[in-house]
């Protein structure tokens, strides 16, 4: 049945579905931010620093150490950007379910005051025709009798 709020539901609704996918989205960046900083905090693990050599060579394993630490620091800023995206997308997501839920309701209840004035004009016509109904058995009645 539809309604003044038929079309706000339904665009309501669609909001809704939208935040839902942000969130989604937000979850997946932010395993994978986690999943990087897993990793590049495990490769750094890996380094091996030489013990003897020339100059270069360990100028050269401590770049790369270096190197790793900006790594794992860039992870740890994506994996802080990554909750802030989600927590955000969270926050719209719950409002647009408000909002949603809010639009829907107002529609239920209009919906039960239209389903309410119909039953009311149907007793209406009802009434009307069996008083209709009442009174032609009447007037029949006054002419047999």
């Amino acid at each position: 049945m539809k309604t003044r709020y038929s079309s706000l539901v339904t665009l309501k609704k669609n909001k809704m579905q939208k935040s839902e996918q942000q969130v989604q989205s937000a979850n997946a960046a932010l395993n994978s931010a986690l999943i990087a900083l897993e990793i590049s905090s495990q490769s750094i693990y890996t380094l091996t620093q030489p013990e003897s050599g020339s100059m270069s060579e360990l100028l050269a394993s401590r770049t790369l150490l270096d190197v790793k630490r900006s790594e794992i620091q860039h992870n740890k800023e994506w994996v802080s950007f990554a909750k802030v995206q989600l927590k955000d997308a969270q926050a719209q997501l719950k409002f647009d379910m408000i909002e949603y839920e809010k639009f829907k309701y107002l529609e239920l209840e209009e919906i039960k005051k239209i389903v309410k004035k119909q039953k009311m004009q149907e007793m209406k016509d009802l009434d009307e025709v069996a008083l209709m109904t009442h009174t032609r058995k009447k007037e029949q009645l006054k002419k047999v009798g």
